[in-house]
């Protein structure tokens, strides 16, 4: 069956099964493999992209359910060359280890800050319970969405001299 995707602001017709997941379309049909697979049960998040603005498990959506509908991954999550705030937030904190999760975990996290700008701590956690860190950087990734959101302990002070010292470098 011939399906219209629209990822990351690009138009792409693919001839798949309607039933296949999303993650092997993004993955395999368009080789946009940022977006990864971890469990394929729906239980890790590393394969969180946005289907319409809202997170999803790819693993376990089907393709079908994107069509004509806006999907981004963590590819079309930067515009304009510029990195989206809550990657920027992720390398200023250093919110990874084996960076096996990392592309899920900022997707969630970007879906989390565009529906609450400012959450609390608590909010944090909550809103990333569908992401599993096994590396154990948890503290380093709500640091980095404090971040994001301009939350951190020093009003966003450091990530903005940071920020000015990266774009000024040749």
């Amino acid at each position: 069956m011939r399906i219209a995707l629209q990822v990351n602001g690009q138009r792409h017709a693919v001839d798949v099964d309607p039933s296949r997941s999303l993650l092997e379309v993004l993955r395999e049909e368009l080789g946009l493999t940022g977006t990864h697979y971890g469990c394929g049960e729906s239980q890790c998040g590393a394969c969180t992209v946005h289907l319409g603005g809202r997170p999803v498990h790819a693993c376990v959506t089907p393709v079908s359910d994107a069509a004509g509908r806006p999907v981004t991954t963590i590819e079309g999550l930067a515009t304009g060359g510029r990195l989206h705030p809550v990657q920027r937030a992720f390398l200023d904190e250093e919110a990874f280890q084996c960076a096996y999760c990392t592309p899920g975990m900022i997707m969630a996290a970007a879906a989390l800050l565009a529906e609450n700008p400012r959450p609390t701590d608590a909010e944090i956690v909550r809103g990333m319970e569908g992401n599993v860190c096994r590396c154990g950087t948890h503290p380093r990734i709500v640091a980095a969405i404090r971040r994001a959101a301009g939350l951190s302990s020093d009003g966003g002070a450091a990530a903005k001299a940071r920020a000015s010292v990266t774009e000024s470098r040749p």
